[in-house]
């Protein structure tokens, strides 16, 4: 992650720093050589220590908590001191263009700064460790009259790995909100894992207990392949096996393109498992046709698939599933007034979507790569199936 935009990172570094030692020490203080070294300390080190992780062969460190370290350095350091002068160097401009004397953009930007502090450490502590559920209403002029009530649990993106350390508590909480539902169904629409199937073996009898009348099942996300590690081909191909023989064993119906029918006397619904079917650089492993052979024209289909840009891409022309379940982009983990950041790679990046009467319902997920969340918690989704 660090090594793909380490021109970034370091900009975001060492820009603010000369910027303010420019501007305050060299024609304002004028401090001691030494002080202004001293100044400058932190950024070298965070400089040094970026370097180390993006030296690193895997998308994140194996050890969890070196990335947790840089991400709380850079959103208490680099972030506040980014914005402090991009304020001030608006409020510059701002003099010159009204031929004024002030220091509004200072004083705003030393607000702002204070204001990310708070809230990134907000994010990395209460905001992750938050939960809900979250109650979605589905009406099918054509579900099967038995079906009329049925309830899933959709989770997603629960990146595991994640939750290490005093993390463990937020995963069995989240478990045990799912068993409370006492749904017909649970399923879950990827990213198990971060990088490696290790971390599921540490969370297996955990995982195993997830319980629901019909079943529980999966699909894989983009991380619960081999795309974030950097191995030979063989280890690769053998941790992909590893993850798919660990979601199993926990009782999971893992679904590969393929699906299971579900049966309520004479009437019947199918849970479809596409595999992930992203746009570059995730990985396109789906096979739609696959996935729904043999199931008939008349069926009704709840079509798993993790990425939900799959959704107007493929599903919807290419298929009559009626309802689509996805993840993926953990809407955003930020939502300021309304705005998430990732509603500029997509239109449908959280929540329930309806296009003649087939519904696409994305999940913010649990968890993610990164320990943190501010307004957008971690959520399970609670779906009824209604006949219209």
């Amino acid at each position: 992650m660090i090594a793909r935009n380490i021109i970034l990172f370091i900009l975001l570094i060492v820009l603010p720093d000369l910027y303010i030692d420019y501007r305050f020490f060299r024609k304002g203080r004028h401090l001691h050589l030494w002080q202004r070294l001293l100044w400058w300390m932190p950024a070298a080190m965070l400089l040094a220590y970026t370097c180390y992780l993006a030296n690193m062969p895997h998308f994140i460190p194996e050890k969890s908590w070196l990335l947790d370290a840089w991400l709380f350095l850079l959103g208490i350091i680099v972030i506040p001191k980014f914005l402090f002068a991009l304020c001030s160097v608006l409020g510059l401009a701002h003099n010159r263009y009204h031929n004024a004397n002030t220091r509004l953009g200072e004083y705003f930007g030393v607000a702002i700064a204070v204001i990310v502090v708070i809230s990134f450490i907000y994010g990395m502590t209460v905001g992750f460790s938050k939960l809900e559920v979250r109650e979605v209403e589905m009406r099918c002029a054509d579900l099967p009259s038995a079906f009329d009530g049925y309830r899933i649990v959709q989770f997603s993106d629960a990146h595991v790995g994640t939750y290490s350390g005093c993390r463990k508590d937020i995963l069995r909480h989240a478990v045990d909100m799912i068993n409370a539902q006492k749904a017909d169904a649970v399923v879950f629409t990827g990213d198990l894992q971060n990088i490696k199937p290790s971390e599921l073996a540490e969370q297996s009898d955990l995982l195993g207990s997830l319980k629901a009348k019909d079943g529980v099942f999966s699909v894989l996300g983009n991380h619960d392949y081999s795309e974030y590690v950097d191995l030979p081909l063989k280890e690769k191909i053998a941790n992909e096996r590893s993850t798919v023989a660990l979601e199993r064993s926990f009782g999971w119906q893992l679904l590969l393109n393929e699906h299971k029918v579900v049966r309520r006397g004479a009437d019947s619904l199918v849970i479809a498992g596409e595999e992930n079917d992203g746009l570059p650089p995730f990985p396109a492993k789906g096979d739609l046709n696959k996935t729904l052979s043999g199931v008939g024209d008349g069926a009704f289909v709840v079509l798993l698939q993790h990425d939900p840009s799959a959704w107007r891409r493929s599903i919807l022309p290419e298929s009559k599933a009626q309802v689509t379940l996805s993840g993926h982009t953990h809407g955003g983990q930020i939502s300021l007034f309304g705005f998430r950041p990732t509603i500029l790679k997509g239109s449908e990046d959280y929540g329930l979507y309806e296009s003649d009467g087939r519904y696409l319902c994305v999940s913010s997920g649990l968890g993610g790569v990164v320990p943190f969340r501010l307004s957008m918690p971690g959520e399970i989704v609670v779906i009824t199936l209604k006949k219209e």
